[in-house]
């Protein structure tokens, strides 16, 4: 659907954001970024996504200046605190006991940058997103397959855990991991894709 006419690094390695730029077409090469994710105390979801996105891309950036780097970090927030990675079963479990019949938010940070063509963007995207509720040995079933481990909030959207999800506000995309019609703005607007 696009070419890509300008080196394209994905900073993250996030196999989700991935797929979703591998659907349209888009040539790039995946390079996570080595960096501290510790969020500051007193530091807002957004401030946190904001900065570890530039982060991400600034750290790529310095070390390939030619290239246009795409930086994201993504949290799930309740009540304007960031609920992490589960590190256990059962953290996820509790997780998503306290999830259940709640809206929460998604914040996405996204960071395009190319220090040779001085260009810097970085923004923020939320969606809502209301959880249904379940049984707790449901929960538990979700738990087990493992999916929850590596995902914040401790459920995939875009895989098994699609079914706890009741209703989505916002873009879908971006509860994956990554605001796709907004990034594809703005490469399209500094001649880093073009459509096919």
């Amino acid at each position: 659907m696009f070419k890509t006419c300008k080196p394209l690094i994905l900073a993250s390695s996030s196999p989700r954001r991935q797929r979703l730029l591998n659907r349209l077409g888009l040539v790039f090469t995946v390079l996570p970024a080595d960096i501290d994710e510790t969020p500051h105390s007193e530091e807002t979801p957004v401030n946190f996504v904001l900065r570890m996105a530039h982060a991400k891309a600034e750290a790529i950036a310095k070390q390939h200046p030619q290239a246009f780097v795409l930086g994201a970090d993504t949290v799930v927030t309740v009540n304007n605190r960031i609920i992490g990675k589960p590190k256990t079963p059962e953290s996820a479990l509790l997780s998503l006991m306290n999830l259940q019949g709640k809206t929460h938010q998604v914040v996405t940070g996204v960071s395009i940058i190319c220090l040779q063509k001085n260009c810097s963007t970085t923004f923020s995207q939320k969606t809502k997103v209301q959880f249904n509720i379940f049984s707790k040995n449901i929960l538990q079933a979700y738990v087990d397959t493992g999916e929850p481990m590596d995902k914040a909030g401790g459920y995939g959207l875009q895989a098994r855990g699609g079914f706890l999800v009741d209703k989505i506000e916002g873009s879908y995309t971006n509860a994956i991991g990554l605001p796709v019609s907004t990034c594809i703005r703005i490469l399209l607007k500094n001649n880093v894709i073009t459509p096919q």
